[in-house]
């Protein structure tokens, strides 16, 4: 998978779903400043990325969870990534969203599944872990086997692998953070100091430029 996770950084480079900005941070909805920003969603636009990164998803769940008997896409970032996955291998999708609906039916995971189906999540990005372990909590609850998770892409917070330690959940990413500013670095896109403000933010982003 390491060939895997070098083409990915490079892909998300490339199209500009990860912005380097160390000397004009972004601002994260959360209020943290941020050198760096993802949106995955533009890995959609391109078919030769997005084909790309289905197929390593389907090796992945394949080499992992063989016995997977549902694909289970987290709104609203992986539903896209999730469906083509589920496609391919022609099994059943859902999606789970952040909270039940306040109308309708009231739903939190949106699709046709019976309990004690083993799934497997799909996630486009994990950060703190917050959004994806809730899916995670929503789908058991619900009667299901959560296998493990897939994400794109991690920034590889400690927070982030406590939660998912805690939770019992294991995580697999086709791409992370140390392999994107190796890539960054490699091909110019930042220089040497970049890449100790890169590793000085990572360590704690909430206190990062405060």
């Amino acid at each position: 998978m390491e060939n895997v996770s070098k083409k990915i950084a490079e892909y998300l480079l490339q199209i500009k779903a990860i912005k380097l900005q160390p000397s004009n941070p972004f601002t994260w909805a959360s209020g943290w400043k941020s050198p760096i920003y993802c949106d995955n969603r533009k890995t959609l636009s391109f078919p030769e990325v997005r084909t790309f990164i289905c197929d390593s998803f389907i090796q992945a769940v394949k080499s992992y969870y063989p016995d997977v008997e549902v694909i289970a896409g987290v709104a609203t970032g992986a539903i896209a990534h999730g469906a083509l996955v589920a496609q391919k291998m022609g099994l059943p999708f859902i999606y789970v969203r952040s909270e039940a609906k306040s109308h309708g039916l009231g739903n939190q995971i949106e699709g046709y599944f019976e309990k004690g189906q083993k799934v497997v999540v799909i996630e486009d990005l994990v950060s703190t872990g917050g959004t994806s372990l809730g899916a995670v909590r929503a789908l058991r609850e619900a009667g299901c086997e959560v296998l493990g998770m897939i994400a794109i892409f991690t920034y590889g917070f400690q927070k982030a692998a406590e939660g998912f330690l805690s939770e019992n959940c294991e995580l697999h990413t086709l791409s992370d953070y140390n392999t994107l500013i190796d890539c960054a670095l490699e091909t110019g896109y930042i220089g040497q100091a970049d890449v100790e403000t890169l590793r000085e933010w990572r360590k704690d982003p909430s206190k990062w430029g405060v």
